[in-house]
């Protein structure tokens, strides 16, 4: 099996993984560290006795600011993370003081080039002063790094008075591929980097407060929303609930993304091209999952999206479609040998359909766990993934667990809305809302609003948008709460 040359550990990423990380989780194990001295007795008072269990790397800061609003200058994020994630008109938070530890766990590849340490499975905590007790993991979105959720999560839920760990989950950038021994290891290797965060997060939380975090949350955006999913189903007992933001979706016997993305590569260049054809492409869109109404925003998806994300996930997945090609030919022809364009996931060998129930998800959450979706996601079409797993959260008896919210107006991308004010929504505030009413539903026992559509507001105005999102809203044909 051809896999260029950089790999994660092969002794830990191995199903046994789990074991490992819990090991390395209680043992509080000498790391290479270095810190900023706080002032005798300030806020930062004994941050440098902080060990992140099972680090190989750590550096301890004390701040006057978490949130980006200082840590664009100080130095201690990096807004090219998380670029294009969030609308213009977000608030940014401020008054949020206290220690940021950044660092790595053991890992070999190395795509991730933050702090110049060229060392992936890279890390970040924020521990606020004002503390309420509870901790939020992130795993990132795309293949980005572990900044990326910065705007979008960190600085709301620390504002919040929460802890926040994030993971650049093991590998990133578009050669995340690469990584791993054989097909589906890289994306194997980031439910198990969340894991290892979480764990480490918790015991690390129970050093600076002198008690463990009374809850935990995870939650997380588009590759982000799937690890949430997982997470929930594989290890709830490390979480007390989590909100899924347009996760990926992944299935053995479909649909993924391997379904729907090759119909657009072959029907949108007959669309855009006009004439005859044209018509019939749009309805072999429709019929591929791209609902109606998103034309306007098949251009961009087109140029940024659809054809390389068809390749790099079914390179990572299925590495021999193409033969020797790496993640094959940028915007290929149809009838080109090896095009993605023609990439047919049903008939792909057995090996192929292994590889991806490897990652699979199952709809066996565990802890209670909102989902949210943009009706106009014209990446993750809605009919395609998040409608479907809600109807495996049902059929497998856990629809109690699980509140779905069908964001009418949303898109993929909050920084479209910028582009499309008078047609689109940021799904940043609704996130909030639904990450508002899993605290009710945990802390009180409210349960959250029915399942079901909320409304585009007919008197929006774009800043309270980018602010406001209320879940209650009117059922949606078929929907179940």
């Amino acid at each position: 099996m051809r896999r260029p040359p950089f790999r994660s550990s092969p002794g830990l990423w191995r199903r046994g993984a789990p074991v490992a990380l819990a090991l390395a989780a209680l043992t509080l194990t000498t790391v290479p560290a270095t810190a900023s001295p706080p002032a005798p007795g300030g806020h930062c008072a004994r941050s440098a006795a902080l060990r992140v269990p099972g680090a190989a790397y750590q550096r301890t800061a004390c701040l006057d600011e978490l949130t980006t609003a200082g840590t664009v200058a100080s130095g201690h994020t990096d807004p090219a993370d998380w670029a294009g994630l969030t609308p213009k008109d977000l608030a940014v938070p401020a008054g949020v003081p206290g220690i940021q530890i950044d660092g790595y766990f053991p890992d070999t590849s190395t795509t991730n080039t933050n702090h110049g340490w060229q060392h992936d499975s890279q890390f970040v905590l924020r521990l606020p002063d004002r503390w309420n007790g509870g901790l939020v993991v992130a795993g990132t979105p795309g293949n980005r790094e572990q900044y990326a959720n910065d705007r979008a999560i960190a600085d709301w839920v620390l504002a919040r008075g929460y802890a926040y760990a994030a993971t650049d989950k093991g590998n990133t950038g578009t050669a995340f591929h690469r990584d791993g021994d054989a097909p589906g290891e890289a994306v194997a290797e980031w439910n198990d980097r969340v894991t290892q965060l979480t764990r480490a997060a918790r015991a690390t939380l129970a050093q600076r407060y002198h008690r463990p975090p009374a809850r935990t949350l995870v939650t997380g955006l588009s590759n982000g929303g799937y690890l949430v999913r997982w997470q929930l189903e594989n290890h709830p007992e490390l979480y007390d609930g989590g909100v899924d933001w347009e996760g990926t979706l992944w299935r053995a016997d479909g649909p993924t993304l391997l379904d729907f993305l090759p119909p657009a590569l072959r029907a949108y260049p007959v669309y855009a091209a006009g004439g005859p054809g044209a018509e019939e492409a749009r309805r072999q869109m429709h019929a591929a999952g791209f609902p109606a109404a998103t034309e306007f925003l098949w251009p961009y998806h087109h140029a940024v999206y659809w054809d390389l994300t068809q390749r790099v996930y079914r390179e990572e997945l299925d590495p021999d479609y193409d033969g020797p090609t790496e993640a094959g030919t940028p915007y290929c022809a149809t009838g080109t040998p090896g095009c993605d364009a023609d990439y047919d996931y049903p008939t792909r060998p057995a090996e192929v359909h292994r590889a991806v129930r490897r990652i699979a998800l199952t709809g066996r959450i565990g802890k209670p766990l909102t989902t949210l979706h943009g009706t106009l996601d014209a990446l993750l079409p809605i009919g395609r993934d998040s409608d479907v797993y809600a109807r495996m959260v049902r059929e497998a008896g856990r629809g109690g667990l699980h509140r779905y919210y069908r964001i009418e107006g949303g898109t993929h991308a909050d920084a479209l809305v910028d582009a499309f004010p008078d047609r689109l929504r940021p799904l940043t505030p609704c996130h909030r809302s639904a990450f508002t009413a899993l605290e009710d539903w945990l802390a009180k026992g409210h349960r959250p609003p029915p399942s079901g559509a909320v409304a585009l507001p007919a008197d929006r105005d774009p800043v309270t948008l980018a602010n406001s999102c209320p879940l209650a809203g009117r059922k949606a044909a078929g929907d179940r709460p």
